[in-house]
Order: C-alpha cells, then sequence, then structure tokens
C-alpha cells in the first residue's frame, strides 16, 4: 500500500472511533465511510478494546528492512557507482542477483533476488534483465548445425491422418458404424 493509501486508512478509521464514540453501529459506520461491514466490525472490536489509539496506525506492514538508512544511502552510492566499480565489467547493467550479491559483499546481509528488487525499487533503481548471448558464440557453426544435425534429431512428423489427435478416439470418424453415433450428421435434424 502506498504511503498516501496507508494515511487515508487511518483517517477513516479515526472517523470510525468519531462514529463510535457517538453510538453508532458498524454496519450503518461501514455504508457512511464505504468500507466493507466486516472492517467495521473489526474496528469496532479494537476500539472497544483499546480505544482510539487501538485504531492508530501501527506503521507499514511487512518485515522490517534489514538495512540501516545509513546502509542504504551507502547501497545507493554503490549503485549509482555501476557494477564495473564492483567486478562486472561484461555489462553495464544492475540485475536483482549482482544487488543481492553486492549487499552479501558490503554489508554481510544475505538478500532474495525478490527482496534485492524490491529494494531496488525503493532506491528509485529498476533491475535490468540482459539478453545474453556466449561471446565465443560461432555463428556459422551454429547455422550448419541447423541444418545437418537438428533436421536428423527432429525426425519427418507423422503423416497426416494416421492418428487421432484425440486420446479417448483412437479411431477416426472416418471409421465409424452407419448406425453408431454421428451417424446422419449430414442431414437435417426434426
Amino acid at each position: 500500500m502506498t504511503p498516501t493509501g496507508r494515511r487515508r486508512r487511518e483517517s477513516v478509521r479515526m472517523q470510525a472511533a468519531e462514529l463510535f464514540e457517538q453510538q453508532i453501529k458498524p454496519s450503518e459506520v461501514a455504508g457512511r465511510l464505504r468500507v466493507s461491514v466486516k472492517s467495521a466490525y473489526q474496528w469496532h472490536q479494537l476500539w472497544r478494546d483499546g480505544g482510539v489509539q487501538a485504531l492508530a496506525s501501527r506503521g507499514p506492514s511487512g518485515s522490517r528492512c534489514r538495512l540501516s538508512p545509513r546502509s542504504l544511502e551507502k547501497l545507493a552510492a554503490y549503485l549509482e557507482e555501476g557494477p564495473a566499480a564492483h567486478g562486472w565489467v561484461e555489462d553495464q547493467v544492475w540485475t536483482a542477483s549482482r544487488v543481492a550479491t553486492l549487499i552479501g559483499r558490503k554489508f554481510h546481509i544475505t538478500y532474495s533476488v525478490s527482496g534485492a528488487t524490491r529494494l531496488m525499487h525503493r532506491l528509485g533503481f529498476s533491475p535490468q534483465v540482459p539478453a545474453r548471448r556466449v561471446a565465443e558464440r560461432d555463428e556459422q557453426a551454429v547455422a550448419v548445425w541447423k541444418e545437418a544435425t537438428w533436421a536428423e534429431v527432429k525426425g519427418r512428423g507423422r503423416p497426416a491422418g494416421a492418428m487421432s489427435a484425440s486420446r479417448t478416439r483412437p479411431a477416426s470418424p472416418a471409421g465409424r458404424p452407419g448406425d453408431g453415433p454421428g451417424a446422419g450428421e449430414g442431414s437435417p435434424r426434426s
């Protein structure tokens, strides 16, 4: 949820608390504030148990960032320097995998690739996915292989009409008896 969305949600909860103090039922609060009845009843329970403070926001949900604010600043600076400054010289793209590795090297904290992606977005970067092609690739050898070996491996394909494509009906429609299902399909039904 965005910060704006969190602020709006908290504002609505505070409005709900004011309505609960006026003895307005949760179902009516839901209608007035345009929230689900379930949310209104949950908020009412929280309000009864802990008052207005129980409805106050506890901050964003999810796990805390394992990097300190200072470490986040350092990471942003490292990302600004570019991948070559940190040992990736083959191309100038930050992949999520590289950023996770960089975090491990510099801060001794393990991040998953998806966690590194979220962290990059938070810092205003987007991970790149490079199109990889082997530097030693021999295009001529690939073309020769496709012509000779691949044609041999691929094989010729089935002749048309040799088998049914259906696993449940091995016979073709031409092999049906005249009085069986589908017989007389050409004639209109009455």
